[in-house]
């Protein structure tokens, strides 16, 4: 992956988290930076931590299907972009979201947890190309940390007109990241 592919996959790994701050810093009163970056960190380092995990599982397996790894990778950024494009464009429900204890460390940490299962997905992909996953990583959760701060501070402001737009937005970035490496992979 050149360095392009992995900014444009950090950020479209974090549209979701930063869908989530939106809706976190909207439930704030006049959410301060220290506040918005408090929950920036705890997504970002869960992000982060991630594509490591599933990179770790997918590396166990890259051996047994080596000769179709890139179409794997396609196939998973396929999946989790039009994932992400559904969650974007399907309509919301009825019923009050319970806010997890509202913005204390374990439901941060939980809702950063289940914005990062993408990026778990992510890492076992980038197990069967030849990526750099430590990069990759930090790469993931700097732009979690920033895309999450600024969710929060936005989110009074924006609310749910943005949060949406932002999944689907990644989604199309995830599929355009798939493209890219089978286009890598084919024309070496």
């Amino acid at each position: 992956m050149n360095p392009v592919s992995i900014l444009l996959l950090g950020f479209a790994m974090s549209t979701d988290a930063f869908a989530a701050a939106i809706g976190k810093g909207a439930g704030m009163t006049r959410p301060r930076l220290s506040q918005a970056m408090r929950a920036g960190l705890i997504f970002g380092v869960i992000e982060a931590i991630t594509p490591v995990v599933g990179w770790l599982l997918g590396r166990g397996a890259s051996r047994y299907i080596q000769a179709w790894d890139h179409w794997a990778a396609f196939a998973l950024l396929l999946a989790l972009g039009l994932h992400m494009i559904w969650n974007g464009v399907k309509p919301e429900s009825d019923e009050p979201a319970d806010d997890m204890k509202k913005h204390g460390f374990i439901g941060l940490a939980l809702t950063g947890l289940s914005t990062s299962i993408d990026a778990l997905a992510v890492g076992v992909g980038l197990a069967f190309v030849d990526t750099p996953i430590a990069v990759v990583a930090v790469v993931i959760g700097l732009c979690t940390f920033s895309m999450v701060t600024l969710g929060v501070m936005l989110g009074r402001v924006l609310g749910a007109m943005v949060g949406r737009r932002a999944e689907v937005i990644g989604g199309i970035i995830l599929i355009g990241v798939g493209a890219v490496i089978v286009y890598e992979h084919l024309s070496a």
